[in-house]
């Protein structure tokens, strides 16, 4: 008997489950075993004494009537989840229980005490709290966005749906899949069909479709889901989220009748450019050609004498012919750039910039220009087109130089890369009139002058027409500088291209 009671005071005290027996009705604490002492955290001295006298926290709590109740009355007492502040190590600390007071009797039916149990709850409670709180953000997020939640049971086919999704649908009450799946337009039902028969193997669906009000208005939405399985492998579920895109598709249509307007007007508006190009080709460089070829004939005329007004006059007509033929020449070469596709080849830079100062000889010369190079890379593009932009950015370098300091271009370069792009970006440095940091971009506009014709001829397309080379390449060019002190471009270009023309 004594092993037996010896036994059952062991398993009880190393129980993991608090347990405690009090007596009387002021609950004399008879026994507690280590669990429960150590869930009160008054120490180890709490044989003997009342329940209030160990617990004083607890006094305006319900604890200690339902304990007295159940030891009156005989009815055990349970609780759930329920907040107890306990003051441990003389801290005062919040918990949750799930606990119990049980009566106890003895041989004869006679209740002598009352059993407490106890199971700290507390970070079951906080997690449930959490999922709570993480499920009605959830909930408030789906409400503010507009969309809808729907679930759906494979083997009923009954939908469990949240948010707004009957107003997505325009129904007011439960409706089967089927009858959800009848409101979607006749021609979306294959796209609906595709889509899941797809999900069956991604786990994953996605699509858009038009819903058919009663009204017959439509109404786009975007529909996503996902296919839960079971533990056979086999799909049981789909939850997902359904989206109104209604007005999103209206504006993608609107945009793209204006992009369609835009192209459409952008073609005329290139067919006219290039119809002028044309006329001014054939019709405008013969008679310009003309009168450069007759003036000059004027001018060498040995038996007239010419005064010093009429010598004037003629030096005015072959400068007007002069800058009409410059600017028929920038017209013919900006407008028909788009139209031509042209062969890469391997471009040696060296000999361009050697070609450009022949080009530029009398320039130099005139001006005691200093031109300082350095060994360029070898690039692929259309040698024309490469000719072109950098005879226009060193020309004008030396065009815009300052009336008393001779004109002084530096061409360096440095290889970069850029998302796995080789680049060559080459600098082109002056020390001549420079340009406001607010026109970096402005100059680049074809027909745009910051200076009067007067002051620096040309047609105001010349850096126009390299920026539309540089980005025909896939490169960029760019330009900075400071007034009265220097300009400086930088254009960027692929070291090799991508395809066999451009």
């Amino acid at each position: 008997m004594y092993q037996n009671v010896s036994l059952l005071k062991d398993i009880v005290d190393n129980t993991p489950l608090p347990i405690a027996v009090y007596t009387g009705h002021e609950l004399k604490i008879e026994m507690a075993n280590t669990a429960m002492i150590r869930t009160w955290g008054k120490g180890d001295e709490v044989i003997g004494k009342n329940y209030l006298e160990v617990l004083p926290e607890i006094k305006n709590d319900v604890f200690f009537q339902q304990a007295t109740h159940a030891l009156k009355t005989g009815i055990p007492f349970h609780a759930k989840d329920k907040k107890v502040n306990l003051m441990i190590n003389g801290i005062m600390k919040e918990h949750y229980f799930n606990y119990s007071f049980i009566p106890l009797k003895d041989t004869e039916g006679n209740i002598y005490g009352v059993m407490n149990t106890g199971t700290d709850v507390t970070d079951l409670h906080l997690a449930r709290q959490q999922v709570q709180s993480a499920e009605e953000r959830l909930r408030i997020a789906i409400d503010s966005s507009g969309m809808g939640t729907y679930e759906i049971d494979l083997a009923t086919k009954k939908i469990k749906t949240s948010g707004n999704f009957n107003t997505i649908w325009s129904i007011d009450s439960e409706i089967a899949n089927e009858q959800l799946i009848e409101k979607l337009h006749p021609e979306d039902q294959v796209l609906r069909e595709i889509a899941h028969q797809e999900s069956l193997i991604t786990g994953k669906m996605c699509y858009q479709a038009r819903i058919v009000n009663d009204d017959q208005t439509i109404k786009w939405v975007k529909i996503n889901g996902k296919i839960i399985m079971d533990e056979n492998g086999t799909p049981s579920t789909i939850i997902g989220i359904i989206q109104d895109i209604h007005e999103q598709k209206k504006f993608e249509e609107e945009l793209k009748k204006q992009v369609a307007e835009s192209t459409q007007e952008l073609r005329r508006s290139n067919d006219d450019l290039l119809h002028f190009a044309n006329v001014v080709s054939h019709d405008l460089k013969e008679p310009v050609r003309k009168i450069k070829t007759f003036n000059s004939l004027l001018k060498g005329e040995s038996e007239t004498a010419f005064n010093e007004n009429a010598k004037k006059y003629l030096h005015k007509v072959e400068q007007s012919a002069q800058r009409m033929q410059t600017i028929i020449e920038g017209i013919l070469a900006y407008s028909t750039l788009d139209k031509k596709t042209q062969p890469i080849e391997k471009i040696n830079l060296n000999e361009v910039v050697e070609n450009i100062k022949t080009d530029l000889e009398l320039i130099i010369k005139e001006k005691d220009a200093i031109l300082i190079t350095c060994e360029l890379p070898d690039i692929e593009g259309a040698p024309i087109l490469i000719q072109q932009l950098f005879y226009n950015l060193i020309h004008n370098a030396l065009k815009f130089s300052k009336a008393d300091e001779p004109p002084r271009v530096i061409i360096s370069f440095t290889i970069i890369n850029k998302e796995g792009i080789d680049l060559v970006q080459i600098t082109i440095k002056d020390n001549g009139i420079g340009l406001d940091i607010v026109h970096a971009e402005r100059i680049f506009t074809a027909f745009e002058r910051l200076h009067s014709k007067d002051q620096y001829e040309g047609n105001g397309l010349g850096l126009a027409l390299c920026r539309k080379i540089a980005k025909r390449h896939g490169g960029t060019i760019t330009a900075t500088g400071e007034k009265d002190n220097g300009a400086e471009f930088v254009v960027v270009l692929p070291l090799q291209q991508a395809t066999d023309t451009i």
